[in-house]
């Protein structure tokens, strides 16, 4: 009779234990799988190269700025280039050659470490503008169009940052062919989204260039 009890007290226990369970659940009590905003995860790539950075050809020269991708976006650059001062400030063509030798350099040890790449790819120089173009073209060796978009982006905010640009954030770009140069734009929407085609406007100078 004592064993029966026993287990008719055991049974009951369990069934009190099932339901403080069922309890403790309907609480809230209970892991969740729900995730928790704990804000964006934080950028292990710093975009920040410390000091100038400098590439294996231009050890020493003229400081310069340009723009490489970094993190989906452009980001400045100071770098060296080995042209003289006197030429490298003075002539735009001069200038504009010296900014894509550096856009077309690998980027340094220091630089690919801080998350830095380029997207400007050779065979490609820049010259004078033709004959006709308004004053302060310049002509890569490739259509603009041609070239990826982040390349393009590239090119367009380090010319326009520099003495080869034509005023207000903006360069006048043309190809080899005939067609007439076009004024790109760096923006600040450009240098968030690089892969976006730079915005374009109509020349407003026409004054013909004395090179051919």
């Amino acid at each position: 009779m004592r064993r029966r009890n026993f287990g008719r007290r055991a049974g009951t226990g369990v069934l009190a234990a099932a339901a403080l369970t069922a309890l403790v659940t309907g609480c809230g009590i209970r892991t969740t799988s729900v995730p928790v905003d704990a804000g964006a995860a934080p950028s292990r790539v710093p975009c920040s190269v410390t000091g100038e950075s400098t590439s294996a050809s231009a050890a020493q020269g003229v400081p310069v700025r340009v723009f490489l991708v970094c993190g989906s976006q452009l980001e400045a650059v100071d770098r060296r280039t080995p042209l003289p001062e006197e030429k490298a400030g003075g002539d735009p063509v001069v200038t504009a050659k010296g900014l894509l030798a550096q856009l077309l350099a690998e980027p340094s040890d220091d630089e690919r470490q801080a998350g830095f790449t380029t997207a400007v790819r050779g065979p490609l120089v820049v010259g004078a503008g033709h004959k006709g173009d308004p004053a302060g073209t310049l002509r890569l060796s490739r259509q603009p169009e041609d070239l990826t978009p982040v390349a393009l982006s590239q090119i367009v905010c380090t010319f326009s940052a520099s003495s080869a640009g034509a005023g207000d954030h903006t360069v006048l770009l043309g190809g080899p062919g005939p067609y007439a140069p076009k004024r790109y734009q760096c923006t600040t929407e450009l240098r968030e989204r690089p892969e976006s085609t730079p915005p374009t406007a109509v020349p407003s100078v026409s004054v013909a260039t004395p090179t051919g």
